[in-house]
């Protein structure tokens, strides 16, 4: 440049002087140190309540957890280097705890032991996690995939009807002695799908169409497809009685399309709808009404002599927790019956321990839904920040159906609490969110790095 008839050049800085973010695996491999440590702890804690000892399986359990964390982080070392260094922590620590937890119940259940088959889904819930991180190297290819995913998503569904039903409902798909439960992938194509639609139709969405009352409603050329998909899922959901499910993709559709259209309004369409729905179904469907009833007199199964059911007994378990609990191995939540190890794992939880120990827990799963919203809300391009809004919704909801079912806030649905409940499918699907919001937030701090992530 001159200035005052003196050229005075000027060049770019060098590379080495350009601010780097940090990519803070460091903090991931001792985070993941500590999650395994902390799992190990409960597992020998186990032993040592019950028989004294340490389990014979400690070193096996805490080196096959160990050698599943440092392969998912060799993973995101080497593909997601910029990802958020405490989703993978998060995931490791939830599953050990699960592990433990489903361990100890095995314990009461001699002849039903589901530990070793958790394990086997968690490896394959870890192994699908390094495939999304290795293969997938942009979210954004998912939108090519966006009528793939509904169309899979609607068959998956489906396919439960034409199987028996499994405890009053068909959401299972078994097959010489092998199991599934399909809506737990569906989940995810579902939010692929609606985060790829309402990113392409956000304007549509909320400039357009007509106005009623304070809420401007789109047409129904761009409303219509999303609305027609929602329908139709909601609908194979309630005729296979799986409506803990349903409530989690009404859920899902309406934070989504809230997110995309930035109007309130669809908030409050959606809880109204939701209490419309809710009264139907629990005057409608006897199974649901039974459901309700009992959460509205939880004891009063005792006072017909007729002993206490499974909410009756969770509430007994988290009220004998008390602040610290009463240490691993040492409750009686094995009295819940059938379900202490998928619906009703909280309640073990709870009661071993206690407030303080179930206040971690929450707070877990709370730091992972605000990580994963983070991720979206740094991206600048529509889909991913839908898509991370709404996988971190999906786990949120889930968490708070789950939780307020077997606390007695509202009626139980059946669901698997996250990481935590015995199922094969929702370990596996809740790795596959994990390693999507791991994507997500690598390519969400590549963009202030001026990479670009593909």
């Amino acid at each position: 440049m001159s200035k005052a008839g003196i050229t005075v050049a000027t060049a770019d800085p060098p590379a080495s002087a350009v601010r780097r973010l940090p990519r803070r695996r460091g903090v991931e491999l001792a985070l993941i140190v500590l999650a395994v440590l902390l799992s190990v702890y409960g597992y020998c804690a186990v032993g040592l309540a019950r028989h004294g000892t340490l389990p014979p399986g400690a070193a096996g359990y805490g080196a096959g957890l160990g050698v599943l964390a440092l392969l998912a982080h060799l993973a995101v070392r080497l593909r997601a280097p910029y990802a958020d260094p405490l989703l993978l922590p998060i995931g490791v620590l939830l599953n050990g705890l699960g592990l433990v937890l489903i361990y100890r119940l095995d314990l009461e259940t001699p002849g039903d032991r589901a530990a070793p088959a958790q394990l086997v889904w968690s490896t394959l819930g870890v192994a699908l996690f390094i495939l999304v991180v290795l293969l997938l190297r942009d979210h954004r290819v998912l939108q090519r995939y966006t009528y793939v995913c509904v169309v899979a998503a609607l068959v998956l569904l489906t396919l439960p009807i034409l199987f028996p039903a499994v405890n009053g409902a068909r959401i299972w798909i078994r097959v010489a002695g092998f199991s599934i439960q399909p809506g737990e992938f569906a989940k995810v194509l579902l939010a692929v799908f609606f985060a790829a639609y309402l990113a392409a139709n956000r304007s549509a969405l909320a400039f357009t169409g007509r106005r009623v009352w304070r809420l401007q409603l789109p047409t129904g050329r761009v409303l219509g497809p999303i609305v027609a998909v929602w329908l139709v899922s909601v609908g194979v959901l309630i005729l296979e009685h799986d409506l803990g499910t349903s409530l989690l993709f009404f859920g899902l559709f309406v934070v989504l399309l809230y997110v995309a259209t930035g109007r309130t309004g669809w908030i409050a369409v959606g809880l109204l709808l939701a209490a419309l729905g809710a009264v139907a179904v629990g005057r409608l469907e006897p199974h649901v009404h039974g459901r309700i009833e009992t959460w509205l007199h939880p004891f009063a199964s005792i006072e017909a002599g007729e002993g206490a059911n499974q909410l009756a007994q969770s509430l007994f378990a988290f009220a004998e927790g008390g602040l610290l609990g009463t240490g691993l191995g040492l409750g009686h939540s094995v009295l819940i019956g059938f379900a202490v190890k998928s619906d009703f794992i909280l309640a073990t939880a709870g009661e071993e321990l206690g407030l303080a120990g179930l206040s971690a827990v929450f707070l877990l799963y709370g730091l992972l839904v605000e990580r994963g919203f983070r991720a979206g809300l740094d991206l600048r391009e529509p889909f991913g920040r839908l898509l991370a809004v709404g996988l971190a919704s999906l786990v949120a909801l889930q968490v708070f159906v789950i939780a307020g079912g077997v606390t007695g806030l509202i009626p139980l649905t059946g669901m698997a609490m996250p990481f935590l409940a015995q199922g094969g499918s929702s370990v596996v699907t809740n790795w596959a969110i994990v390693a999507l919001l791991l994507r997500v937030s690598d390519s969400a701090r590549r963009q202030y790095d001026g990479q670009d992530p593909r």
